[in-house]
């Protein structure tokens, strides 16, 4: 039976949205310590049979840990972790049907590729067949073919991955774990890789767990995020709903740019909100639900690709609208990114798509500009 494309799986995978759906791996009430510092702090996360889940946060932030408890090398101080229902509790690395791929790789400098894709199988005492037999379905696989008796050194940063990622995927766990798989390679490469990495999960239908701290690479390989900071997950969602919708100031700044304008709620009708901010000295209109009511202080937070830049004040009486002096302009190839001044302590960005070659710039530095925005184009924030 043929695959279905990728597209449409990846857009109907929705399982944490039906209540019947039991999950494929569960933490609950997972706290972690190491001596006085709580790495994990009571953290409960169900993640779903075929789901690439990413733990996205900073350094220090507990994704790591969290990892290596479900894969065995820590053990809980509090808490349970469950896989397809049966509690880990006392269940050793080498017998959980979990493989993980380090941010190293760890190949053996002294093997072939081919041997170390089969490390692991003659570990495991299996026999010659079998293993020539997943050794070349796994280089088939990674698209290594004619690198197989090659040494690690001989090989190019990306090629040592996949080395590492086919050998990761050779015992056939049920789990794969990635730790920051992407990070030693180059930009474009690191591109690439993802779009590989998420048509090899979904054509071996298994459930990838990656742990990175790059809000681009989370954004582009998983079908859900948690962002995660001091051991806690502050938001569980898909890519779009984390962008989009963030639920805090810590996740709407740390997933993509954003401008955050404080202020105070004084009117509220449904779903329309009024915010006066105080640095402005003017009200902002917002149409966004929330549970803040008037007198509350709350943000606007809004993303730069929403804002729109103009000699001319709109002539639209419910687009918000502030004037500003173009402070700084960052020019990125495929837009631009404004640093506009719209009050002495205040400056917000607006990127502009560059749709025409750059001849001569219409907006310049120290120009007055308008910035606007729709009501719809911002989200309110209350923590």
């Amino acid at each position: 039976m043929a695959r279905k494309p990728l597209g449409p799986i990846r857009r109907t995978f929705l399982p944490w949205d039906d209540p019947g759906e039991q999950p494929f791996i569960e933490f609950r009430n997972i706290t972690k310590r190491f001596g006085s510092f709580v790495a994990v702090n009571d953290l409960s996360l169900k993640i779903y049979e075929r789901e690439f889940h990413a733990l996205l946060g900073g350094s220090g932030c507990g994704k790591t840990t969290l990892m290596r408890l479900l894969a065995g090398f820590e053990q809980p101080t509090s808490g349970q972790i469950f896989l397809e229902g049966n509690d880990l509790a006392g269940v050793p690395p080498y017998k959980r049907p979990i493989n993980m791929m380090f941010q190293s790789y760890a190949l053996f400098p002294h093997m072939n590729v081919e041997k170390n894709i089969a490390f692991g199988l003659e570990m495991d005492g299996l026999s010659g067949k079998e293993i020539r037999s997943r050794t070349h379905e796994m280089l088939s696989l990674v698209k290594l073919e004619g690198f197989r008796k090659r040494k690690p050194h001989q090989l190019s940063g990306g090629q040592r991955q996949r080395v590492a990622l086919a050998r990761s995927l050779a015992k056939r766990p049920k789990v794969l774990l990635l730790d920051e798989p992407l990070a030693a390679l180059d930009k474009k490469l690191r591109e690439e890789t993802q779009l590989e990495l998420i048509n090899l999960q979904e054509q071996l239908r298994l459930t990838f767990l990656i742990v990175t701290h790059d809000q681009e690479e989370a954004m582009t390989v998983a079908d859900r995020i948690s962002v995660m900071d001091k051991g806690s997950i502050l938001q569980n969602a898909t890519p779009g709903e984390i962008y989009e919708q963030p639920n805090s100031r810590f996740v709407a700044e740390f997933i993509g740019d954003i401008n955050v304008l404080d202020g105070q709620i004084t009117r509220k009708h449904r779903e329309d909100v009024q915010l006066f901010s105080s640095v402005l000295g003017g009200h902002l209109s917002v149409r966004y639900p929330t549970s803040a009511d008037v007198g509350d202080h709350a943000a606007l937070a809004i993303r730069p690709e929403k804002m729109r830049i103009s000699f001319e004040k709109p002539e639209d009486q419910s687009t918000n609208a502030i004037q500003g002096e173009v402070w700084d302009i960052a020019y990125m190839g495929d837009v631009s990114i404004y640093h506009i001044k719209v009050a002495e302590t205040e400056t917000l960005r607006a990127i502009v798509a560059n749709t025409t070659r750059l001849v001569e710039r219409p907006i310049s530095w120290d120009d007055q500009v308008w910035l606007s925005w729709d009501s719809d184009a911002g989200i309110i924030l209350t923590r």
